[in-house]
């Protein structure tokens, strides 16, 4: 990173697995990063929060109702909850309420059900982040070498907590062969936590990127809440705002709308200027989330009525017209589709 001049436009966006193949698999278990890596992904991508005594684990979020069977074991009855998290109420059972071993108990359930289905619940563990990092030394690749883009989660509230996670995640990066090499990018939607790590990298770690990511343009980092700053993300994507994040970020990662809007004919639209703009600060974009079934497409890309029909042709639309805008990297919950996409090109 060389902040003020112009990033180089990558020979080809890399297709980064979104929580594995999650279109296939329930997300972050070792059996979607799997599959995402058989089906050609450049990266894999797992959010990170911790346990009670301290070990990363996947999970989108921290409360782990959603995305686990935990309501069907009485003995964890007790300890379903309300908390704050970032501001918002949320009630269930949380991550940072288990040991490891405790969370080894549970398996995984679909986090979208109502559109994928329910097939493989029951079927795979709660993975640790060695885990996933084993997988990648270990999973047959065909020579290449599969990326990790690891989400640190609610960085201020897991600090807070006294679980801070960001030397954790590079110690156990440091502690693997595999992650001393490959390409890693650490992403997160608050500021501080990525400043501390660009701190921490300096040049030892030149194969370990950071990625900012970006909400919508109304919200503000949950660390700038904290803070009683006014910045929100809008103002991180204006030319300023930029040139701010490149100070500390390799690239960042926007709501693909905020790449390519949609026409009044729910198809995508001209690009804005943020690609160019981001470019010229010396920054990458990497933009999320691509999902292939029509009820997360927009309804001119449509194919047929039913919303839970994957419809890879619309994807694919979707997708190339952001790789027309110039971005450098996409998040696909199917990889196989996302590697279809970037390879048409």
């Amino acid at each position: 990173m060389t902040p003020g001049a112009p990033a180089p436009l990558a020979r080809r966006a890399e297709v980064i697995a979104h929580r594995g193949a999650s279109a296939l698999r329930p997300e972050h278990t070792l059996a979607a990063y799997a599959q995402a890596i058989a089906d050609g992904a450049d990266s894999i991508e797992p959010d990170l929060v911790p346990t009670r005594d301290g070990v990363l684990v996947a999970r989108h979020e921290n409360e782990i109702g959603a995305t686990t069977d935990v309501a069907a074991h009485p003995e964890f009855a007790a300890r379903r909850t309300r908390k704050l998290v970032d501001g918002e109420p949320v009630e269930g059972w949380f991550c940072e309420d288990f040991t490891l071993a405790e969370l080894k108990t549970l398996r995984a359930s679909e986090r979208l059900p109502q559109w994928r289905g329910t097939a493989w619940d029951g079927c795979f563990e709660i993975p640790t982040l060695d885990e996933i990092i084993d997988l990648l030394a270990r999973q047959p690749t065909g020579g290449r070498v599969v990326g990790i883009v690891p989400e640190l989660k609610h960085g201020s509230y897991f600090a807070a907590l006294g679980l801070p996670m960001e030397d954790r995640l590079l110690d156990r990066l440091d502690a693997h062969a595999y992650t001393r090499r490959a390409p890693v990018e650490i992403q997160s939607f608050e500021v501080g936590n990525l400043r501390y790590l660009r701190s921490r990298l300096g040049t030892q770690r030149p194969n370990v990127r950071l990625l900012q990511l970006l909400g919508e343009r109304h919200e503000r980092p949950w660390d700038m809440v904290l803070a009683g700053q006014a910045m929100d993300y809008g103002q991180m994507m204006t030319p300023r705002g930029l040139r701010d994040i490149a100070d500390y970020a390799d690239a960042i990662g926007p709501w693909q709308r905020d790449v390519v809007p949609l026409t009044t004919a729910q198809t995508p639209g001209p690009p804005t200027a943020l690609v160019a703009d981001a470019h010229a600060a010396g920054l990458q974009v990497h933009a999320y989330t691509f999902r292939p079934e029509n009820h997360f497409l927009p309804k001119g890309l449509w194919y047929g009525e039913d919303p839970a029909a994957t419809n890879a042709a619309g994807s694919i639309r979707e997708i190339r017209a952001c790789l027309d805008a110039g971005i450098d990297a996409l998040f696909t919950d199917a990889p196989a589709i996302g590697r279809q996409a970037v390879d048409l090109r």
